[in-house]
């Protein structure tokens, strides 16, 4: 079916004229200028998806990011992550479309506007970034749910034991029974389409978010006034003036983690009704009301928690210990942030399953192993897809209980992801599409833009590395 792509061409035919002439006009008026069903999204179906994927597990590891920075860089720092990630996503919301803004050619994900307006090697170097980010994902959301899982042991035994107790647990056993949970469900089909898993992650995400500010405030009233200072953590006998250092750019990729969902922001696009007004007017004012939101609400959690607990802040505020009672609502918090990380797993990994699967079924079409299936109730069962979910489970459950350090691995996901997902391809794109002139000072400012956030990513990530390697000194693996 012909699609206008902006140039005039009198021989194409709309998909509304096939459909008049074949006397079909009322499913005519059910689809979309590209034949698919037609779009009802709005700016706030748009803003409620963003805010949903945006406030997640990165949000518990913002008042250790504010504890390293104090409280005249930490909020700085937010809100110019906060500025950075509005402003290359209105970049990004305006390559939806190629060509013309209103009747150009959809790109339904981001590697598909990335297809279309770079091409080449970059869509090469987008798909690898796209992926490895989504594998570190999986691994992070693996120590992050086994965490919990201990958490809700330890709060327990401290309740009935007291607070000098050590009750101490290994994370292991945790990891394995997520490894297990997942590989079940890695065999539904389309997981990621279920139309009640976006509600129940928004209910959850919201439910432990809220814990957390709520124990903070708490605490702080409870303490009778604000900890912490306005330079953060104080060097001294734990600290090294090297460690301070290296803590504070792995903060920068906390936060960067925690404001991440450009990768996504194209499939959202996808969803907002046809123009007039064109999909990224609407996507512009979701993205800013959704920005604004998050970054209040990352403010008030990141600040209290550090009001709360000082340079003693936590890098989980959930499971850190810096809370002991209400024992129970601890329990809850940690619950609802397992059950939103065991759907949330599935959701960024559909991707890397249908990637492989696709690739396996184009090469061997005819391999009774790969296309065989039997259905058992909501199960999909194939010999391939068995085997090689379950191996990419068991991958990432045996590198979590390697490198079981949540703040470190958090930081170093957000430092990596973030220059080439959030800014490098948003402003090539936006070049492209709007002809942006090479030496022009509209394009010396946004090529500035990029380069500065390189930087930051690469400092981010070494910070990152450099904690990793530090904790490997004491570290045993498998220990927990």
């Amino acid at each position: 079916m012909a699609v206008h792509d902006g140039v005039n061409n009198k021989h194409e035919v709309a998909p509304m004229e096939v459909s008049v002439e074949a006397g079909n006009f009322q499913e005519a008026d059910r689809l979309d200028d590209d034949g698919r069903p037609r779009r009802t999204g709005t700016v706030w179906t748009a803003s409620a998806h963003i805010i949903t994927a945006v406030i997640g597990s990165g949000v518990l590891s913002l008042a250790w990011a504010i504890a390293q920075l104090g409280w005249v860089a930490g909020p700085v720092a937010m809100l110019l992550f906060a500025f950075v990630t509005y402003y290359t996503a209105t970049l990004l919301a305006e390559c939806y479309r190629t060509g013309d803004p209103e009747t150009g050619k959809r790109n339904y994900t981001y590697m598909d506007a990335v297809r279309s307006n770079l091409g080449g090697a970059k869509v090469v170097f987008c798909g690898v970034i796209q992926y490895a980010n989504l594998v570190g994902v999986a691994i992070g959301y693996t120590i992050a749910s086994s965490i919990s899982m201990k958490a809700i042991r330890r709060a327990g035994c401290f309740h009935t034991n007291g607070h000098a107790d050590p009750c101490k647990s290994s994370s292991i056993p945790y990891m394995i029974l997520f490894g297990v949970v997942e590989i079940l469900f890695s065999q539904i089909p389309d997981f990621d389409q279920i139309w009640w898993l976006s509600i129940v992650a928004a209910v959850m995400s919201f439910t432990y978010s809220s814990i957390g500010l709520a124990l903070g405030i708490a605490q702080t009233i409870s303490n009778g006034g604000f900890k912490g200072s306005l330079t953060g953590i104080s060097i001294g006998a734990d600290v090294t003036s090297t460690q301070k250092i290296w803590h504070s750019l792995q903060a920068f990729g906390d936060i960067a983690f925690a404001y991440s969902f450009s990768n996504i922001l194209i499939e959202i696009q996808d969803t907002i009704k046809a123009p007039p007004p064109s999909e990224a007017k609407v996507m512009k004012k979701a993205t800013s009301l959704s920005v604004v939101t998050t970054t209040v609400f990352y403010m008030l959690c990141g600040c209290m928690g550090y009001a709360a607990f000082g340079d003693n802040a936590p890098d989980n505020l959930l499971t850190g210990f810096g809370f002991y009672e209400p024992f129970w609502l601890l329990d809850v918090a940690n619950v609802a942030i397992v059950v939103h990380l065991v759907g949330a797993y599935q959701v960024f990994c559909q991707p890397i399953f249908a990637f492989v699967e696709r690739r396996a079924a184009a090469a061997w079409p005819d391999s009774a192993f790969i296309s065989r299936e039997l259905r058992v109730g909501p199960f999909a069962l194939s010999v391939f897809r068995l085997t090689w979910r379950s191996a990419f489970v068991c991958v990432t459950t045996v590198v979590a209980m390697l490198l079981p350090f949540f703040g470190n691995v958090v930081g170093f996901l957000g430092a990596v992801s973030f220059w080439p997902l959030t800014v490098y391809f948003p402003v090539e794109m936006y070049i492209k599409q709007r002809r942006v002139p090479r030496g022009s000072t509209k394009w010396i400012c946004l090529q500035t833009l990029s380069v500065c956030c390189l930087i930051v990513s690469i400092a981010a990530a070494a910070g990152s590395i450099a904690d990793v390697i530090d904790a490997l000194k004491v570290y045993r693996p498998f220990s927990g």
